[in-house]
């Protein structure tokens, strides 16, 4: 089935390369080194909000917390910036946070630049080339990672192969006949764990769970079993295999970079799709934005440049 998610997915490497370039003619849009930053978004880029944090922290670029944008917790401490992911601009909670934010400097990281939180911001990146047509998020996620870790250096040459090999590898066929999915990671990989999970609930309504590595074995292995695959995004920490690989479920882990790994997820949600008979582009009770009763609605004129892109 040819779907709008698949086409997104394919096309990933290029909106990377255009990240990178991004990252390094627009070097002073995004958080300076030693800058105390706070990252919030929904959803799948909460996901993406908690990865950059730690990769930034790891790499002690400054301190750097990541919230859900419903927690107002950023407003109160002293952040040099706040640093919003939304792909449509129009998501209430974003919007609303940046309402708030009074003199705390924002940036606003976005597929749709002319939109309520495009405006409300102090600074912005235009993603819109990597914007989708599709509910879920995978290549404005991506995208927003990439420009980020870019940002803080970070060389994407490897990551962009590495999505390439995944995008052209066949997918082991064990892995579509699994009825049950765990994703782990470590330190920045936890957020991309969650995020490989959501996807294939999302795309496929497939039952998965994602965790730390070293804290799926205080309790969360006993669900695993020859029904289960057990994915770690980035290093394999010493000895899981051989516990995962005991409970009966097949262990899957390499070395490629943990964002393109993600990118291989997002290929499975899609397959688990197909098999399940589901349509990718039309996954249940969820929507593009999410606009709350009662609060900030979209103009006429936002809401046809959303439906556009």
């Amino acid at each position: 089935m040819s779907t709008h998610v698949s086409a997104e997915i394919a096309g990933q490497p290029d909106c990377w390369r255009r990240a990178a370039e991004i990252a390094d003619r627009d070097a002073a849009l995004l958080p300076a080194r030693g800058e105390r930053v706070a990252v919030v978004g929904c959803g799948t880029s909460y996901f993406i909000a908690r990865a950059y944090a730690a990769l930034r922290e790891s790499l002690g670029a400054g301190e750097t917390d990541a919230f859900p944008a419903s927690d107002v917790t950023p407003l109160g401490r002293g952040y040099d910036r706040i640093v919003a992911l939304t792909r449509s601009g129009i998501t209430t909670e974003v919007v609303d946070l940046l309402a708030a934010a009074g003199r705390v400097p924002t940036l606003v990281v976005t597929g749709v630049p002319d939109s309520p939180a495009g405006r409300l911001a102090d600074r912005i990146v235009d993603l819109g080339f990597a914007d989708e047509r599709s509910v879920v998020q995978t290549r404005f996620a991506t995208t927003a990672l990439q420009l980020l870790r870019a940002g803080l250096g970070v060389d994407l040459g490897p990551a962009i192969a590495d999505a390439e090999l995944v995008l052209y590898e066949q997918l082991p066929a064990a892995w579509e006949r699994r009825g049950q999915f765990t994703f782990l990671g470590t330190g920045w990989t936890v957020g991309l764990a969650d995020e490989a999970a959501l996807k294939l609930r999302e795309v496929a309504r497939a039952w998965t769970e994602s965790y730390a590595a070293m804290e799926y074995r205080h309790g969360p292995i006993s669900i695993s079993d020859r029904a289960s695959l057990v994915c770690c995004i980035g290093p394999e920490p010493s000895g899981l295999r051989d516990e995962v690989e005991s409970t009966g479920a097949l262990f899957a882990a390499d070395a490629i970079d943990p964002v393109a790994a993600l990118v291989r997820a997002q290929r499975l949600a899609v397959a688990l799709a197909d098999r399940r008979g589901l349509n990718p582009d039309r996954p249940r009770h969820i929507s593009r934005s999410v606009i709350l009763a009662g609060a900030f609605r979209p103009t006429a004129s936002d809401a046809a440049r959303i439906l556009r892109s």
